[in-house]
């Protein structure tokens, strides 16, 4: 279930009202682009926003990671010890990967900015490991390697430039938390006290970054699956103490649950997911919560299979997008109701706040979003 098969992102930081106008023109565009009416459409000679493929000169690579700074920036972390950069809007890709981690599978990066990122591995034991750069990987330092073999690391996330946790899947009952106060150089293992005990098969998805993710200074949601019921843990204090919500993301099924998470603030979130096999159907496969996660609300009109990936268009209260190895989805009714609008395969997607909106996925795919 962890390896399928084989985790809210880039720090944000205020930017004008002009950006915030051109946000919410976007979000008008996007939704321009799923009705048919006339008055809806696109004047002619324009073409609707819509996915823009680039090179990354890596074909054997699966990029579960992303990490959107902007329009021009964008780090990917996937299979194989690989981690890219892009400063230039995704002309050219600089392959940056740690020397020697050829054999670990990357599933999450935070970026700061072009030079600040994190990067975590996955696996049992010590292949569950974390990565931090000051010079836009020139060079690393490996800050965190797992000792416990009852471990299994499969998200990270920041609430700022210092403050960060990462989840492990349970040991010895409950979901392991780890935390770090100064930008990923040293990381300590929080208390399990204020952790709910885990249901049994309970875990998370090392799938698309996206099952932990922050909002504002203190609040961070894990996602999980596997169990009787696919859950959304919420903490307000950083990681020290949880509680847990039901979804209607069907579970029961260590293949089911809750595979991503965005909150555009600390009350309004969305959780997609679904079941991860191909011949599986994904029934409610998304759900909303306008209460931080204590209570959910399955979407009226679900993507129609399973999403890894989502994230809230910049400043927009009702927009986002969720993508999957399927398709992408787009909502325009803050979750209520998704339709598919590409059909092209993503695992994960990422935007920052000046429009910057990233997908990436199997075979060195990378897109981003052009209007």
């Amino acid at each position: 279930m962890r390896r399928l098969g084989s985790t809210r992102r880039t720090i944000r930081t205020s930017r004008t009202s002009r950006v915030l106008a051109a946000g919410l023109a976007c979000g008008a565009a996007l939704a321009a682009l799923t009705t048919g009416s006339a008055e809806a459409a696109p004047p002619p000679g324009h073409r609707a926003p819509h996915w823009q493929s680039y090179d990354t000169g890596t074909p054997g690579v699966r990029f579960r990671g992303l990490a959107a700074v902007s329009r021009e920036t964008a780090w990917l972390a996937g299979t194989g010890g690989t981690v890219l950069r892009t400063t230039d809007g995704g002309t050219r890709w600089r392959n940056v990967s740690p020397p020697g981690a050829t054999g670990l599978e990357f599933r999450d990066v935070e970026a700061f900015d072009a030079r600040h990122a994190v990067v975590l591995a996955i696996g049992e034991g010590e292949d569950s490991r974390v990565y931090r750069t000051e010079d836009g990987g020139a060079t690393w330092t490996e800050s965190f390697r797992n000792t416990d073999p009852k471990a299994f690391y499969d998200c990270v996330a920041f609430f700022d430039r210092h403050h960060g946790l990462a989840m492990s899947d349970p040991v010895d009952g409950r979901f392991r938390i780890l935390s770090t106060g100064d930008g990923g150089r040293t990381w300590r293992v929080l208390p399990a006290d204020g952790m709910p005990a885990a249901l049994d098969g309970e875990a998370g998805f090392a799938a698309s970054g996206q099952c932990l993710v922050t909002a504002g200074r203190k609040d961070v949601w894990l996602a999980t699956g596997g169990g009787a019921r696919a859950r959304v843990l919420h903490s307000a204090d950083r990681g020290l103490n949880w509680t847990a919500g039901d979804t209607p993301v069907p579970a029961a099924d260590p293949a089911r649950g809750v595979f991503a998470l965005a909150f555009r603030d600390r009350a309004h979130g969305l959780a997609v997911g679904g079941d991860y096999r191909a011949d599986q159907p994904s029934p409610q496969a998304a759900a909303a919560t306008p209460d931080g996660g204590r209570t959910w609300r399955p979407a009226a009109a679900s993507p129609p299979a399973y999403r890894s990936g989502v994230t809230w268009l910049p400043h927009s209260r009702t927009t986002a997008l969720a993508v999957g190895p399927t398709g992408t989805d787009l909502t325009t009714d803050a979750g209520r109701t998704w339709r598919t609008v590409d059909t092209g395969s993503y695992d994960t997607v990422d935007c920052a706040p000046d429009r910057g909106c990233w997908a990436a996925g199997e075979k060195g795919r990378v897109a981003r979003l052009e209007r």
